[in-house]
């Protein structure tokens, strides 16, 4: 049921207030009757009087003046206590008229509840009426269709029962006709399985054997060929090493026929040269109208012969310096040459003496006079990197 909306009515609290503030108002205006005033300052004459209140007269001035305060302070405080108690009632009232129609509210919501509540009980009431007619009748026809269900059932039960039974004879003709085939498979199988194990074992023999025939051959093929190429191998570095050693030796003779050639053509060249100098020189000697000059000839012809056959070694330096002690038999022949200056190098010491030992004998030296011959047997000839003295 609805709930039923009621205006708060607030007129009656206004409305004491408002008298309340209307009785202090009047309150303050209604006051007792004051002194005199005193004249403001402006209508006093500029004077000195001489006042004639006496004594009594102050003191009931005075009385008078505190009766009036305490009216007022009376007043102000009745004003207060009235505007309190206004105001006081004014909540009373309001309160008091919430909890009125609180309570009338809440009268109502119970009425509505016990309303709501009968309605709710007859349609339960109804509602149970009608389940209970309902139930009946579902319970006929539940009792109708469990009887029919229960007649089908039996009827179904005992059509399965027959099919059951014709289906396990069947099974159980299928299961010995199973079993019996299986068996058979399974010895034909076995069988089969072992004739394949039985080949299967034979050809992996066989092919291990071939495999290891083969390898064997395998083996021996590549140990032949190794030892074949090893002995290839040695065979061509034995023939490299004698082609080498061949090529070294030939080479070395043929370096030593052209060396010699060589030499045999240089000493050739320059016995030619020597005879052609010595024949010049004799010539230039027989000629010759002085010694010295037949001295200087063969002293020439000596240089010339000895800077024919000598070989400077490549690291001498421009200032060396070598004197060879030359000493020479009656017939030119060569005696000695020994070194009397050395220039601190060996090899260049060397070389001076074997140039005068590959330019001897000097032969010219038979055909100067006798007095010169023994000037010539013993002399010296200084070397340097550009000259011979």
């Amino acid at each position: 049921m609805a709930k039923r909306n009621r205006r708060v009515g607030y007129g009656l609290p206004v409305v004491l207030a408002i008298a309340v503030h209307v009785v202090a108002l009047l309150m303050t205006m209604l006051r007792l009757p004051d002194s005199e005033p005193t004249p403001s300052s402006s209508s006093v004459v500029q004077a000195t009087l001489v006042s004639d209140v006496t004594a009594t007269d102050q003191a009931q001035y005075a009385q008078e003046a505190r009766a009036r305060t305490a009216q007022r302070q009376a007043e102000e405080a009745a004003q207060a206590a009235a505007e309190q108690e206004a105001q006081e009632a004014a909540r009373q009232a309001a309160e008091q008229q919430a909890q009125e129609e609180a309570q009338a509210e809440e009268a109502e919501r119970q009425a509505a509840a016990a309303q709501a509540e009968a309605a709710a009980q007859r349609r339960q009431q109804a509602a149970e009426q009608a389940a209970a007619e309902r139930a009946a009748a579902e319970k006929q026809q539940q009792a109708a269709e469990a009887k029919r269900q229960a007649e089908a059932r039996a009827r179904a039960d005992a059509e399965k029962k027959r099919q059951v039974e014709a289906a396990a004879k069947a099974e159980a003709e299928k299961k010995r006709q199973a079993e019996e085939k299986a068996k058979a498979e399974a010895e034909a199988k076995a069988e089969a399985k072992a004739e394949a194990e039985k080949k299967r074992q034979a050809e992996e023999k066989a092919k291990a054997e071939a495999e290891a025939k083969a390898e064997a051959e395998k083996k021996r093929q590549a140990e032949e060929k190794a030892k074949a190429e090893a002995k290839a191998k040695a065979e061509a570095e034995k023939k490299r090493q004698a082609e080498e050693k061949a090529k070294a030796e030939a080479k070395a003779k043929a370096e030593a026929e052209k060396k010699k050639a060589a030499e045999a053509a240089a000493k050739k060249a320059a016995a030619e040269a020597l005879n052609n100098s010595i024949a010049n020189e004799q010539e230039r000697i027989a000629n010759a109208q002085q010694s010295d000059q037949a001295s200087n000839s063969f002293i020439n012809l000596v240089k010339r012969a000895v800077e024919d056959r000598w070989h400077l070694p490549a690291n001498a330096d421009n200032g060396l310096v070598a004197q060879v002690r030359v000493r020479l038999g009656p017939s030119g022949e060569l005696l000695a040459a020994s070194i009397t200056r050395s220039s601190g190098n060996p090899g260049f010491d060397r070389s001076a003496t074997q140039a005068v030992e590959a330019a001897a004998p000097f032969r010219e030296l038979q055909q100067l006079d006798a007095g010169l011959q023994r000037r010539f047997r013993d002399f010296n000839l200084k070397f340097t990197p550009g000259d011979i003295q």
